[in-house]
């Protein structure tokens, strides 16, 4: 026999028995107290005890994920909608976590997953140990324990003679052969019948996309919303200052050019730096609105750019196949920025890696900041991350952080995109330049 299928065996075995009394007791008591509670709602007692319930029923649920990707191979994320975050204190509140609960479709997929499993589930995860232990059981009948079962039956064989004894010891070792050869094949059929319950179906994957998509849309607009009042208040401040300066300037030159001509030459040096302040003022701000750099050379460009300004070094790699879409490539140049300066203001690193890159097989962007400091960081924690992943959202991107207490911290994000031929576009423009 195949060692390896044998060791399978042995391990499904080993695995099945706890997994299917694990199956009968918890899943039924479950399964059992979630209808008694949720029959109480009508009563009242259900609004209290349902949300306790059915918390059990999640963290138990969450447990066999874990047992089907550790134990069959198999990730299972979780479906559950988000709770939410304006719940009201004391019953009140109560009952508004209870009604959720309810609302949530894998609530009801929960509690169908206990009843299969608690059957036909008990029955896959029992088959294994139960073929494997059919030839030690065979052969303690053959040894004179169907004496004491004469009349009785083991599996199809009556217990009438030494030499059906006999008989029921080799089906008893063919079918422990059996359950050697495919006892992880059937153990898996169970890890396989948990995945199919306990995952998000294709309507309640789209459904939560389309509630991202209008979280993301709403901080889209507010993200716009704030820029266009810092341009405001930039412009406002800034550069219209100036311009109203140097038309007064230019006014009071017009009337000092005869009588005062060394008056009016203090005056013109004094528009020509007001001119040229408020020129530099409109080019930081066209600058944070879109980098030239980033519009002429691409993100990859910009990105290097970038990293030159910080004042801890920065190793950057970049596999971009070209040009991606112009809103991708600002989201990404911002992101990039908002990470590299939150890594220089709270690391306390001495040195960061920066990778950018673009997955062919995916089309996915994908960027790695890596640094040296101190980690702890937490998108939480009001350090910048938090707006940086709004930003990603808006383009159905996302931002995983990795960050242990002493280091080092990884900040991932990813961007679905697809590359596109602009290379020309952008050197014809800035060929055109006079």
């Amino acid at each position: 026999m195949d060692r390896d299928r044998v060791q399978g065996g042995l391990v499904a075995a080993v695995r099945g028995l706890p997994l299917a009394v694990v199956a009968i007791v918890c899943g039924l008591s479950l399964l059992v107290l979630s209808v008694l509670s949720i029959a109480l709602i009508p009563l009242g007692v259900g609004l209290l005890t349902t949300p306790a319930v059915l918390d059990l029923v999640r963290s138990y649920a969450g447990w066999r994920r874990s047992l089907t990707r550790a134990w069959g191979g198999i990730e299972t994320p979780e479906p559950y909608l988000p709770r939410p975050d304006d719940r009201r204190p004391g019953p009140a509140g109560q009952v508004q976590r209870c009604v959720s609960l309810l609302r949530d479709q894998a609530t009801w997929r929960d509690l169908q997953w206990l009843a299969v499993d608690a059957t036909l589930g008990f029955f896959l995860a029992l088959l294994p140990p139960s073929l494997t232990l059919y030839g030690v059981q065979g052969t303690v009948v053959a040894a004179g324990a169907w004496r004491a079962m004469r009349g009785d039956f083991f599996l199809f064989v009556p217990m009438t003679s030494q030499l059906n004894a006999l008989l029921a010891m080799a089906l008893g070792w063919a079918l422990t052969v059996v359950g050697l050869l495919k006892g992880a094949e059937v153990l898996r059929l169970h890890f396989r019948l948990t995945h199919a319950l306990l995952a998000p179906t294709e309507k309640m994957m789209l459904n939560r996309r389309v509630e991202r998509l209008y979280e993301t849309r709403h901080d889209a607009l507010d993200v716009s919303a704030a820029e266009l009042r810092r341009i405001e208040r930039d412009l406002h401040d800034g550069a219209q200052a100036r311009l109203v300066a140097m038309g007064m300037s230019l006014g009071a030159i017009e009337a000092l050019i005869e009588r005062d001509p060394q008056q009016a030459r203090r005056l013109v040096a004094q528009a020509r730096q007001n001119s040229a302040e408020a020129l530099s003022e409109l080019r930081d701000l066209v600058r944070g609105i879109h980098p030239p750099v980033l519009a002429e050379r691409g993100l990859g460009d910009a990105v290097k750019a970038l990293a030159l300004r910080m004042e801890i070094p920065v190793e950057v790699t970049v596999e971009l196949p070209g040009r991606l879409a112009e809103p991708v490539e600002a989201a990404a140049y911002f992101a990039v920025s908002e990470v590299l300066t939150n890594a220089a203001k709270h690391s306390g690193a001495d040195r960061i890696w920066l990778d950018l890159g673009h997955g062919a097989a995916d089309g996915m962007l994908r960027i790695t900041v890596t640094d040296n400091g101190r980690g702890g960081a937490d998108p939480a924690g009001g350090t910048g991350l938090a707006g940086v992943e709004r930003r990603l959202g808006t383009f159905d991107g996302i931002l995983a952080v990795s960050s242990p207490v002493g280091g080092p911290t990884m900040v991932t994000m990813e961007i679905p995109c697809a590359p596109g031929n602009r290379a020309g576009h952008a050197d014809r423009r800035a060929g055109s330049r006079p």
